[in-house]
């Protein structure tokens, strides 16, 4: 797998990136867009993402960039967000879930969770099912979702998941790495079960961008290493290596570096066991059923 943002033309192709506005996630759009994919930007604000909107499309000449706004961490937004894109789009080749946060503190959504678990991970999940129909309708498809080196640290609480118990921001942060890898593993043996996995089907894949430069401020210890972190055109090279590839149905429920090469990943995130508990918690948290779904749900 290349590791550069150039390669062949992918005018045809559509990609969805969340958190596209800012750090990895705009300089994956960017580097996509240049290459000639339709682009759909994930936006929290409208001014900001029409201005990303407008700034990308110069850059590249592709004017094949749109804005949909959602707030991630409101899952009746996420829904919204889904409908709009199936709305106007019968397909969908990748979807890339970057948007991620590290809350100094412990904060609640909208839907009484967690934060950080409900941006780094349930919405993922939940826009990944909802889209997930979508994407099987469009031939060979892929999954990208952006973890962290974090990953290795994580430990999985399923009895506070939510951090009611006391909360820590490193703690908090790694927990939802893990759970992104948790989630791609066991998001790519179900679309295997399913027979939607493999050649034709759909993909499911995690990265890990390195420490990046980007406006989200990361937990202790890692601020204190700031002028050591790399470039957001170097912390998305991975997500547009794979978002770009030749093949969108090959490396199922594999985990790429910041080098764009497969890494093993903690000890734990390979207990099937596990990840099927935190898969039963994540589909009661983000009310869906278990099983993949077969049509989008409305909320």
């Amino acid at each position: 797998m290349k590791d550069d943002r150039t390669g062949p033309d992918l005018t045809g192709r559509k990609v969805l990136v969340t958190g596209a506005t800012s750090g990895i996630g705009r300089a994956t759009a960017e580097a996509l867009a240049g290459r000639g994919a339709t682009v759909i930007l994930v936006a929290r604000d409208h001014d900001r993402g029409e201005a990303v909107r407008r700034e990308i499309a110069g850059a590249t000449g592709n004017p094949a960039v749109e804005v949909r706004l959602a707030d991630l961490s409101s899952q009746h937004s996420v829904h919204r967000l889904a409908r709009a894109v199936i709305a106007d789009h019968d397909r969908l080749h990748v979807l890339v879930n970057n948007a991620g946060v590290s809350n100094p503190r412990r904060r609640e959504t909208a839907d009484g969770l967690e934060e950080t678990l409900a941006i780094n991970h349930l919405a993922p999940f939940l826009l990944t099912h909802l889209l997930l129909p979508t994407l099987r309708a469009s031939g060979p498809a892929r999954v990208i979702t952006v973890s962290s080196a974090a990953q290795a640290m994580g430990r999985i609480d399923l009895d506070d998941l939510q951090s009611t118990r006391g909360y820590a921001q490193q703690r908090a942060y790694n927990q939802s790495k893990l759970a992104n890898v948790l989630f791609t593993y066991e998001l790519a043996r179900r679309l295997e079960a399913d027979g939607v996995g493999g050649p034709g089907g759909v993909s499911a894949v995690a990265v890990e961008p390195g420490f990046v430069r980007t406006s989200m401020r990361p937990p202790f210890p890692y601020s204190m290493f700031a002028a050591l972190r790399t470039s957001a055109d170097n912390g998305a090279r991975a997500s547009v290596a794979l978002a770009g590839a030749d093949r969108l149905d090959t490396d199922n429920g594999v985990f790429f570096g910041r080098k764009g090469n497969p890494v093993r990943t903690a000890r734990i995130s390979y207990d099937t066991a596990l990840a099927g508990r935190l898969w039963n918690a994540s589909a009661e948290l983000t009310a869906r059923a278990p099983s993949l779904p077969g049509h989008p749900e409305t909320p």
